[in-house]
């Protein structure tokens, strides 16, 4: 059959060329639901509030950063469709000062005490970029909101 060609033969890369990555497709803040991951958004961030910090049982190392230490930062950020809480770690909480416009890269949804907050781990990244023309919409806190975990029993 000459009519069927197969992919990587058109490619003139070769067989072995990678393929290519995909644009992130960003989000606003209203869209993000509970038990949810791998969201983009750019963000401002209004507050920025340390809630621990700590040093380290192990010995300094210079490529951890600080000294040892355990930094949590609790920071209010927001878009022009509502606001929710975002847990900064350790080095992220640099990053996150009032004021700031930061692109989040791969977030998640972790819940606590019943409302949603933004976390980024290991697999996703902070980027600090120009600041945002929009106005944020405060009076919409997606972690104001309390959610209940009900187990449903199939018949």
């Amino acid at each position: 059959m000459a009519s069927v060609v197969s992919q990587q033969q058109t490619t003139s890369d070769g067989p072995s060329a990678k393929p290519a990555m995909r644009k992130p497709v960003f989000v606003k803040v209203e869209q993000i639901k509970p038990g949810t991951n791998g969201h983009n958004l750019t963000v401002k961030v209004l507050t920025s509030s340390t809630v621990l910090q700590k040093k380290g049982r192990n010995p300094p190392n210079p490529s951890r950063g600080a000294v040892g230490q355990t930094r949590i930062a609790e920071c209010l950020v927001g878009d022009d469709t509502g606001t929710i809480l975002f847990t900064a770690r350790n080095e992220q909480v640099d990053l996150m000062k009032e004021g700031n416009t930061v692109n989040l890269r791969n977030t998640k949804v972790d819940m606590f005490k019943g409302s949603m907050r933004l976390a980024v781990d290991k697999w996703g990244r902070i980027e600090v970029t120009e600041p945002a023309s929009f106005v944020v919409k405060e009076d919409n806190n997606l972690s104001a909101v309390e959610y209940e975990l009900v187990n449903v029993v199939e018949e």
